[in-house]
């Protein structure tokens, strides 16, 4: 008799992300891909729409009632524009350089997010993750590599999603923890449809069956990405499943080098390096801090 092979709960976590970190990338690749011919507010559309005809339906049956007033509040709202901003910003930088190398810069965000914790969460930032803070950035800059080409090099634009995307996680732990993942990840795919659609009908261009098939992949991996980002969290704790996000950037690497013919430079390798390094210390100092006061 063949025995099932059953899986704990953290190690269906660790698995459930891994998935997501190599999925999210191919979304990156259509997106790189489709730049070349369509403006990015027809992309950004694509990217939504799609995930909403996904997420959406999971939500309505199984939480209506939360779902339609979640749809109102504020918070979901500016979170669901944060992501979408972000996004936009993370195409449009991904269209001009590496994938690899504009994701490295959002990984800036969770030390943006330690830097304005004082203010926007009331958190207490010692000396030590401060230390980190500037190292982190320091990472930035070594990847970004300012100079008179800065503007034109997409790094600005990725930097500037490392930011946006800071503030969607700052908005994410304002959120009541009432609220499934699934039901906001639901209101964040409908608020950037509706945002995307105010722009893109100014800069719609026609797309044939193939470029149809391949917008509808970007909204249907991204969906399938973050609803196995949030298996995972819902099955494992976020400190043992969060710094596998990093991982993405093996995905990315891959992506852009079988795809596109990029990969990073040394230089721009030792700054992943050290902004990574800079994030995962950021997380363990904030655990251990956190189990400290339990």
């Amino acid at each position: 008799m063949i025995r099932r092979l059953e899986m704990g709960p953290n190690l269906r976590g660790v698995v459930f992300m891994a998935m997501a970190v190599m999925i999210l990338p191919v979304m990156d690749g259509f997106a790189k891909h489709l730049s070349a011919d369509f403006a990015m507010p027809q992309i950004l559309w694509a990217r939504f729409f799609f995930q909403s005809l996904l997420i959406v339906p999971i939500a309505w049956i199984g939480y209506r009632g939360l779902f339609q007033r979640s749809l109102l509040e504020p918070i979901q709202i500016f979170r669901g524009l944060c992501i979408m901003v972000a996004t936009g910003l993370f195409f449009t930088a991904i269209s001009t350089m590496p994938i690899a190398d504009a994701l490295a810069l959002i990984f800036i965000a969770p030390i943006i997010v330690t830097a304005l914790s004082p203010w926007l969460l009331g958190e207490q930032v010692g000396p030590r993750r401060w230390t980190a803070v500037a190292v982190g950035f320091a990472g930035t800059l070594i990847i970004i590599r300012p100079g008179p080409g800065i503007l034109d090099s997409g790094a600005i634009f990725a930097a500037g999603a490392g930011l946006c995307f800071a503030f969607y996680v700052i908005s994410t732990r304002k959120l009541s923890s009432s609220v499934p993942p699934v039901v906001t990840l639901a209101v964040t795919s409908v608020v950037g449809t509706v945002a995307t659609s105010v722009v893109a009908p100014a800069y719609w261009a026609p797309a044939g069956p193939a470029d149809l098939a391949m917008m509808a992949a970007i909204g249907l991996t991204s969906a399938i990405g973050h609803y196995l980002m949030i298996k995972a969290l819902v099955a494992a704790p976020a400190s043992l499943v969060a710094p596998i996000g990093y991982g993405e950037i093996v995905g990315a690497t891959l992506v852009g080098y079988f795809w596109f013919g990029d990969f990073p430079s040394a230089m721009t390798w030792a700054g992943i390096a050290i902004v990574i390094a800079s994030g995962f210390y950021i997380s363990i100092r904030a655990r251990k801090r956190a189990e400290a006061e339990e």
